[in-house]
């Protein structure tokens, strides 16, 4: 019979709190890396993913993910529909672990958001932003929900039987989301940055360059800030297994700003800025799937392997010619896949989740079942998402068109710009005069090319 805690449950509730914080600090990081006509949009696709995700795990997206198994283990039913049988808070509560199910529906539901927000990085300056919002609540459901089930979901019938996700039941480990969060969001962001294709001087526009560094720094402390709930809450207990992976989510990002500052360093002469804060989330994304089955030692290990490995990365989009402007590729792909597969390598039995790498005299087995699940997780988000955006862009269109994007899409599609040119009121959108004139005497056809006036929608 499972014990209700009261610590679990204030510890649940207050990492689902931190994560919740990452997609406003995930709107500050990607805000400042893109041009400053382009920073509201940027911002707004983070909160959009934050609206719209949340009404759909409450709605059914929770049921999906982690209701009863259809299918043999492809996707939970609709019997949670609502939240149906989980929102009693008397002695008839529905306990998860020794928590309450419903703390569980709050912890899992920021996970999805994030996951969602994460992906708008590789479509930055030149996307609709109601084709984004089309685009994010597909796929949470055809992709976030059914790969969280997956993944994520160990449920056990009353006899003990697992009815849970397929990945799970094969002994995939992914303690916090490297392959349900940072490998699905990476691909999916491969995909959109294919259909949508390169923005105006790609490559070559100097102006594409971050326009508000310390926007990146304070959106890469957030983050770093609220991924320890997201590692450590993933614990679901104050306890040991929190503590553990509490020092790991500290230690490998450390060890990652190292190695990409390291590579910057050697290959272009200078660490910057921009460097650490991305070497801090790449480390970030490969700890995640393996803070509970690895040493601190190994996680110095991985980190800079981590930090090195996305630092070089970040440069294929330019060898490949594929934009993705914010490093969703380079970083979360990249670095979910380095992380879930390090755990093949080096987890060690004497860690809390179960598994031995082939350190350890474990062989192969588990470098394979990372393996496969790193891979059949990234093969089906690309595919599916490609799909979708494909679908969007035959319909109601998902690129602004090219006026719109060199005007900004800001002004293009929000009528907002982030900044006035006057001193007193930088930072309110439509606080100078200047920008009150601009917005004023806007007229968004003006925007528009022929063929998007006689049918296409801005945003």
């Amino acid at each position: 019979m499972p014990t209700f805690s009261a610590g679990d449950t204030a510890w649940v509730l207050a990492s689902a709190a931190l994560v919740l914080l990452m997609t406003p600090g995930l709107a500050f990081f990607y805000g400042g890396m893109t041009r400053a006509k382009s920073v509201l949009n940027m911002m707004m696709m983070s909160f959009g993913a934050i609206a719209l995700v949340g009404v759909l795990w409450v709605l059914f997206g929770y049921s999906m993910s982690f209701g009863d198994d259809w299918f043999g283990g492809l996707v939970g039913n609709f019997d949670k529909f609502g939240l149906h049988g989980v929102l009693s808070t008397g002695k008839d509560m529905p306990i998860s672990g020794t928590i309450p199910e419903l703390a569980f529906v709050g912890f899992q539901a920021v996970f999805a958001i994030i996951t969602v927000a994460l992906i708008s990085g590789s479509i930055a300056d030149r996307s609709k932003f109601g084709s984004w919002m089309v685009f994010a609540g597909l796929f949470a459901v055809l992709v976030y929900f059914p790969v969280a089930h997956w993944v994520f979901d160990s449920n056990k019938d009353a006899n003990g039987n697992f009815i849970g996700g397929w990945l799970n039941g094969l002994g995939v480990i992914d303690f916090a989301g490297g392959t349900a969060v940072h490998i699905n969001a990476g691909a999916a962001g491969l995909a959109l940055a294919l259909v949508l294709g390169r923005r105006k001087g790609f490559g070559k526009d100097p102006n594409h360059r971050p326009h508000n560094l310390p926007f990146v720094m304070l959106g890469a402390g957030l983050l770093w800030f609220g991924w320890f709930g997201f590692n450590a809450g993933s614990a679901l207990a104050a306890n040991g297994v929190a503590a553990f992976a509490w020092i790991n989510t500290l230690v490998a990002p450390c060890a990652a700003v190292l190695g990409w500052l390291l590579v910057e360093k050697i290959r272009d002469g200078h660490a910057t800025s921009l460097g650490a804060a991305s070497g801090a989330v790449a480390g970030l994304v490969a700890i995640t799937p393996a803070c509970a089955a690895i040493s601190p030692l190994w996680a110095i290990i991985l980190g800079v392997l981590a930090g090195a490995i996305c630092a070089l990365a970040v440069g294929l989009k330019y060898k490949f010619g594929y934009d993705d402007s914010l490093d969703v590729v380079g970083v979360h792909m990249v670095g979910g896949v380095v992380g879930t597969l390090f755990i093949g390598l080096a987890a060690g039995p004497g860690a809390p989740s179960a598994g031995t790498g082939l350190f350890y005299g474990g062989g192969f087995d588990q470098l394979g079942k990372q393996a496969l699940g790193a891979f059949v997780v990234l093969g089906y988000s690309f595919v599916v998402s490609l799909l979708i955006a494909l679908l969007i862009k035959v319909t109601i269109g998902f690129r602004v068109t090219t006026e719109a994007e060199e005007a900004g899409v800001d002004i293009a599609i929000h009528a907002e710009t982030a900044y006035s040119s006057n001193s007193g009121n930088a930072f309110h959108p439509l606080g100078g005069k200047a920008a009150t004139e601009e917005i004023a005497s806007f007229n968004a056809d003006d925007l528009l090319s022929e063929s998007a006036k006689s049918g296409k929608v801005t945003s």
